[in-house]
């Protein structure tokens, strides 16, 4: 193992900075927060600051506990040692105020984009959000990407008024990979960050591939985000058996294991960004992580054994799952669970913030929203609920399988 740390003058510059006035400060004050409506309770104190507030308000949302039930990567285990989504955003919200410290970065616009930038996630992962977008855009022409989805739930469905620099850190947290975050786009109105969501659901990967937030916190997360998932995705698979360590995996520099690499790494774009306006890397250490994720893709998310298990169960479930439900809000089957579990919840659990009934929504809108915010046992029940007879079923490995 070769653990890297700070060189010894940067060690020194900032125990030096430490003790003086600032000499620079690129964070995002808490006094720059652009609400869309000021509320007398949204206003920062001395012990809960402004972005502090937007913490809380994530943690307290009802869709936070379901992060504990949504897959990572790996779907068909019963094994609480395989990573959850619960943990991930953890991972990700630790590794970036680790950074964002180092740098004088404000860590609660941090925390808050890191701990809620997957709650727009699907059961079952990735593929899960593939299947859901298939089918949204095949009745909308829409597109389904969980980044935006994340960012509606707190803006739109909730209406949880959370401050325009989180929501942009969490619209952004799957965008533009780079090995310097530099002449950012600072968004000032909520009407431009309409602008750029609108153009999210209507041109997909091609235009979230672009993002870049405005921030350089939200920069931070969008690289932890990476760090967070690379090296604990192999791990699982490791547990899970997908892959076999001295086989299947290969070295790459900085990337032994996963401790060495997130150390590694934020030594890196420390060393870069200390001092700067901007968020930067070696392009050699960009070039691993590529690297890193590409084989990754060939061995783990891509993996053919895992791929067919999907799409013979949950890709069919998806499909007779979405229908019935776009059926029953469409007619107006005040007795379907849609509307019990999903739609008069909604409206319960945001009349503090907005008056308009969410039922006003869309139809497919309204079942995007309703399964993308299920855990993976949560769906399952709800297919064997609607299909008592259904054909389909997710076969689960269990804790002593192999």
């Amino acid at each position: 193992m070769s653990y890297k740390s700070l060189s010894k003058n940067l060690i020194k510059k900032i125990e030096k900075d430490a003790i003086i006035p600032r000499i620079f400060d690129y964070s995002c004050s808490n006094d720059s927060a652009i609400r869309k409506n000021l509320m007398k309770n949204d206003v920062g104190t001395l012990w809960i600051p402004t972005f502090a507030r937007d913490v809380e308000k994530i943690l307290h949302l009802p869709l936070y506990n379901r992060y504990s039930d949504k897959t990572q990567v790996f779907s068909f285990y019963f094994n609480d040692d395989i990573t959850r989504r619960a943990l991930h955003v953890q991972l990700v919200s630790r590794i970036a105020r680790n950074i964002g410290k180092i740098l004088r970065l404000n860590l609660d616009l941090i925390e808050a984009i890191a701990l809620g930038h997957d709650i727009g996630h699907t059961p079952f992962g990735h593929t899960g959000e593939e299947f859901l977008d298939e089918i949204y855009h095949r009745e909308t022409g829409r597109y389904f990407n969980h980044n935006v989805q994340s960012a509606r739930v707190f803006y739109k469905i909730f209406a949880r008024n959370l401050s325009l620099q989180t929501l942009d850190g969490i619209l952004c947290h799957n965008g533009a990979f780079l090995s310097k975050y530099e002449n950012r786009s600072f968004l000032k109105t909520f009407e431009e960050f309409d602008e750029v969501v609108e153009e999210c659901n209507i041109k997909g990967r091609d235009k979230i591939e672009t993002l870049v937030s405005s921030t350089l916190e939200g920069c931070i997360v969008r690289i932890s985000d990476m760090i967070a998932y690379l090296g604990k995705d192999r791990q699982d698979a490791i547990k899970a058996h997908i892959i076999n360590i001295n086989r299947e995996l290969s070295e790459l520099e900085i990337l032994d294991n996963n401790s060495e690499m997130i150390n590694n790494i934020s030594v890196n774009i420390i060393e870069n960004s200390y001092g700067k306006d901007y968020i930067s890397m070696d392009p050699e250490i960009l070039e691993s992580l590529i690297s890193y994720k590409k084989e990754n893709n060939k061995l783990i998310y891509k993996n053919s054994q895992i791929k067919e298990k999907y799409n013979n169960s949950v890709k069919p479930m998806f499909e007779e799952v979405y229908y019935r439900l776009l059926d029953d809000v469409k007619l107006k089957k005040y007795n379907s669970l849609i509307f019990d579990h999903h739609i008069d919840f909604i409206n319960k659990n945001r009349k503090k913030y907005i008056d308009k009934d969410y039922f006003s929504e869309e139809a497919n809108q309204i079942v995007v929203d309703y399964i993308s915010s299920m855990t993976d046992d949560y769906f399952v029940e709800l297919y064997k609920h609607l299909f008592p007879n259904g054909k389909y079923n997710v076969e689960y490995i269990s804790y002593f399988g192999k």
